[in-house]
């Protein structure tokens, strides 16, 4: 019957008093209904028939004397182990079958798991689940075991599962292993897993172009570890250890002290060939004219790491250390020789490798100092001073330049004016002057504009905002956050200014912030987002890799030694604790991973 014939389809039907009623339908093209419930239901039924013994055709016995009862049919169609087993081989015509080298425990669950859908994986069955499930050639378990097992990886572990997944061919749980080794190297190599690998595991880490390791000087100190832990066995090993080093990443200085004088290289003639290639590698990179041959030796490693340059408190009143916090890893480190014996007020980047750090006039210290990451021998060196001795300023970075913008004079009122830094000329000049006073503000660079935003006017925090138009010179008011903040920390991310905590002082009372709100230029609105999880004023915020990192702060007289990190996507912080050795971070700017920043 055609769908036109059906348009007069008509039904004669029984209806009251014995009478029939004739029904006509509208012509309706036919439709596929499917019960959602029918499969589960199905497989319900199966499953209680099982736990009962009813119509099961195969008993499924192991090692242990444990009988497992099933249905041929279910398994051949869940299972193609038993596809093959029952439709190729005389197991077929069988009704006890042994399934040898496989728990009970666990046979019980991969049975139940294809009556059912459902698995659980745990910390103590997931070692025998997986290969029970390569076995089984189930694999959706061995899939969810491989999952279970990468959010497992520590430092404890990681090689262990290494190894397993090596044996087992899960090429994807191998190479999420691997990738933990890497990313985590300076951990790993302090662990006794480490000490335990053999000389081609320990040759075939230290020459991957992408281990996480920021510090040449850490792979030659692994190295003389591993050798001197069975130096019997293990020294012959050296030379072909020490190929894999690249020395000559390291400084000059590292290597003619250190290396040079280290007893197991002094002693060894190969490995003296090494280290004088190192040097002469130092000497001829100084004369310019001369092209240095590119040897897997001297060849940075391609890593493409950032790291967050940090500057942070030290016990002395006004005096800070340079540190460098690894996000992968979430670990800060305390570089060697670059202290600086003044508070700071901001740290910022110029180029790409010039890190400006900008003091604060505290008890008449202020400095501003710079270093330059390209350079072989890291040291902060003394610049141009600013025009006014501002302290508790604001900087922000536009076009290469530094910008200086409000602060107070101790004694004095808090200004409105400010002035730029010219990196080329080394010279400071004022700008036109906000319409505030403001000290203890935020900045922004969004839109090649520079924004102000809050801070403090005695007696109140303020709310107001103003961006500056370098191309005009002129300030532009902006609207208003909903909150009055003293000493906000300030984020820029995909188009979005963040005024991330502070303190809404009013005389002398403050509450401290963890509020946070975005300001979007295109809508000219401030919006409330999540709160972070601590209450933080003055707080130091970077972008990386599409997050907001905030990091110390102040609660009341509290210094925080942690970071909270901001997602966009979720509109979520997580909190991660820094060193405890750390009081507070002033300042944090975003750079490449330089193997010339070395560490205590």
């Amino acid at each position: 019957m055609s769908i036109k014939e059906m348009d007069s389809v008509t039904h004669v039907i029984p209806w009251r008093n014995g009478q029939k009623q004739v029904l006509k339908f509208n012509g309706y093209k036919p439709k596929i209904y499917t019960n959602s419930c029918y499969t589960h239901s199905f497989f319900e039924v199966l499953q209680c028939l099982r736990n009962e013994e009813v119509l099961c055709d195969i008993r499924l016995e192991t090692d242990d004397g444990t009988i497992v009862c099933a249905h041929k049919v279910v398994l051949v169609s869940a299972c193609p182990y038993f596809r093959a087993m029952f439709t190729s081989f005389s197991e077929g015509a069988k009704y006890v079958v042994n399934i040898r080298e496989l728990d009970s425990n666990i046979l019980q669950l991969l049975i139940d798991y294809i009556y059912t859908g459902k698995i659980m994986v745990t910390e103590q069955n997931v070692m025998d689940l997986l290969p029970a499930s390569v076995l089984l050639q189930l694999d959706y378990i061995r899939d969810v075991c491989v999952e279970f097992l990468k959010k497992q990886l520590n430092l404890s572990n990681c090689l262990g599962i290494k190894e397993f997944a090596d044996f087992y061919n899960c090429m994807d749980l191998l190479s999420s292993s691997e990738e933990y080794i890497k990313t985590h190297f300076l951990k790993f190599i302090e662990t006794d897993e480490f000490l335990s690998l053999s000389s081609e595991e320990v040759i075939n880490l230290i020459s991957c172009n992408d281990i996480n390791v920021p510090f040449e000087e850490k792979v030659f100190e692994c190295v003389i570890n591993w050798v001197r832990h069975e130096l019997d066995c293990r020294y012959d090993n050296l030379p072909k250890l020490m190929e894999h080093v690249r020395l000559s990443l390291a400084s000059q200085e590292y290597i003619s002290i250190i290396v040079d004088e280290e007893p197991l290289i002094k002693n060894n003639p190969k490995c003296k060939d090494f280290v004088n290639e190192a040097l002469n590698f130092h000497i001829v990179k100084k004369h310019r004219h001369i092209t240095v041959p590119q040897t897997i030796r001297n060849s940075p490693r391609q890593t493409g790491l950032k790291f967050l340059l940090a500057m942070c408190h030290s016990s002395g009143m006004g005096n800070c250390y340079t540190s460098w916090y690894d996000p992968a890893t979430k670990l800060l480190h305390k570089t060697i020789k670059m202290n600086m014996e003044f508070e700071l007020c901001a740290l910022v980047l110029i180029k790409d490798h010039l890190v400006f750090a900008l003091g604060n006039n505290y008890i008449n210290l202020i400095s501003i100092e710079m270093l330059d990451l390209s350079s072989q021998s890291l040291q902060w060196k003394p610049t141009v001073d600013m025009l006014i001795d501002r302290s508790f300023y604001g900087v922000g970075v536009l076009d290469d330049r530094i910008y200086a913008v409000g602060g107070d004079i101790i004694g004095d009122s808090q200004l409105n004016s400010a002035e730029v830094f010219d990196v080329s000329v080394q010279e400071w000049r004022f700008i036109s002057n906000m319409s505030t006073g403001r000290m203890n503000l935020g900045v922004a660079v969004l839109n090649n504009l520079l924004y102000v935003v809050g801070g403090y006017n005695y007696p109140f925090a303020l709310k107001s905002v103003e961006c500056y138009d370098p191309t005009l010179d002129i300030w532009i008011p902006v609207t208003e956050m909903s909150t009055n903040r003293r000493g906000p920390g300030i984020g820029v991310l995909d188009g979005v200014i963040y005024a991330i905590g502070g303190d809404c002082q009013e005389y002398d009372n403050s509450v401290y912030l963890k509020s946070v709100e975005a300001y979007t230029p295109i809508t000219k609105v401030w919006s409330s987002i999540a709160d972070m999880h601590l209450c933080r004023s003055d707080p130091r915020v970077v972008t990386f890799n599409g997050l907001l990192y905030v990091m110390g702060g102040f609660n009341g007289s509290t210094r925080l030694d942690s970071i909270e990190i901001y997602d966009p996507k979720t509109n979520t912080w997580t909190l991660d604790t820094l060193s405890t050795s750390v009081e507070v971070i002033y300042g944090a700017v975003v750079v490449d991973g330089s193997p010339h920043l070395r560490t205590d």
